[in-house]
């Protein structure tokens, strides 16, 4: 039903392997002494080594194709896997691809500007530009309005993935139906979930979720750990992000209340895309427990979130706790520092 809604009001190309894998996570479970964890693999969707952005980018692309644009515009932090898989998925429908990488994070070594994404998208053939300011979303993405009418004037019909809040979130139709898929895989596998867990950056991927289990009938609670800004920053950006999303998505408007909006920024850290010592426990604790990768910025953080909520006590041993892996693995190859941080 969804499919069928969304298809009437956005055009969408298929991208994504999907339903992707709800797996246990039974090592972790018992190392923690917690409730029962599962994992959603989303770092499995395929594309360009996989992750979340895939589901987005069905609706982007699919926007792109209609309108027969020959080139993505795309901005994001230096190792941002938006960036990459844009890069990927305009390759696949024979575009070319200009990414705009921001520089976000003070970083101190040069495989943060070399490897991980930034080589995959240099091997794709991104056209790569540089921003220095890269805490301010309007302006990175009023660069990219400049690259594009550049390109404009080259002859190029451009479509740009804007950033920022004023652009409508079409990407979060893509979690619209992962929510409503998570469903249907729980009743196949005859679990109820007690508690949803997801990263909170952009607020697409947390907002799109959110309205498609609303849309499904559930009343599952879905907390974003943050992983850009604070609690009280990020629940108004979901708030509105979500009434966009079920405006864009042709759902009721009551099918979620903005008071279902829940995050938690514990595990923040001093800034976007730092390490923290929670962070390289979690991504050391998934890996030699449950042979899962995890990246710096997005799911480690999330994973010392749900490590740290089990220790603090949030759930009881009966609960089961989804963790959603939105990949991100090529990251760990620009944190050279992750492994010295372990020496």
């Amino acid at each position: 039903m969804s499919e069928q809604i969304q298809a009437s009001i956005a055009p969408r190309v298929r991208i994504a392997h999907t339903p992707t894998p709800i797996e246990p996570m039974s090592n972790l479970s018992i190392a923690l002494g917690g409730p029962k964890l599962f994992v959603k693999r989303d770092d499995c969707t395929g594309l360009a080594t996989g992750g979340n952005k895939v589901r987005q980018l069905e609706y982007y692309i699919g926007q792109a194709v209609a309108s027969d644009a020959d080139t993505i515009v795309i901005t994001g932090a230096v190792q941002s896997n938006f960036v990459r898989q844009a890069a990927a998925a305009a390759r696949k429908f024979n575009m070319d691809c200009h990414v705009q990488l921001e520089d976000r994070v003070p970083y101190y070594d040069d495989s943060y500007h070399g490897s991980g994404n930034v080589l995959l998208n240099r091997l794709l053939g991104a056209t790569i530009h540089k921003f220095s300011d890269g805490k301010n979303e309007a302006a990175a993405d009023t660069n990219l309005e400049a690259i594009a009418s550049n390109l404009r004037n080259k002859g190029h019909k451009p479509y740009i993935i804007h950033l920022g809040i004023d652009y409508p979130p079409w990407g979060g139709l893509g979690y619209v139906d992962a929510g409503r898929e998570i469903m249907a895989q729980a009743d196949c596998m005859d679990i109820h979930f007690d508690y949803i867990v997801v990263a909170s950056g952009s607020g697409l991927t947390h907002a799109g979720l959110l309205a498609g289990l609303r849309a499904s009938g559930t009343p599952i609670p879905v907390i974003g750990i943050c992983v850009r800004r604070d609690s009280s920053t990020q629940n108004v950006r979901v708030k509105r992000r979500l009434q966009e999303i079920i405006s864009l998505a042709g759902l009721p408007t009551d099918s979620s209340s903005v008071d279902d909006v829940q995050t938690d920024d514990t595990w923040l850290g001093a800034s976007y895309g730092l390490l923290t010592d929670q962070i390289v426990e979690a991504i050391h604790l998934a890996a030699q427990t449950e042979g899962l990768i995890l990246d710096p910025v997005y799911t480690g953080k999330v994973m010392a979130g749900l490590i740290g909520m089990v220790r603090r006590g949030d759930f009881n041993k009966r609960d089961k706790v989804l963790f959603v892996h939105t990949g991100g693995a090529p990251a760990l190859f620009g944190y050279e520092m992750l492994h010295k941080a372990d020496t």
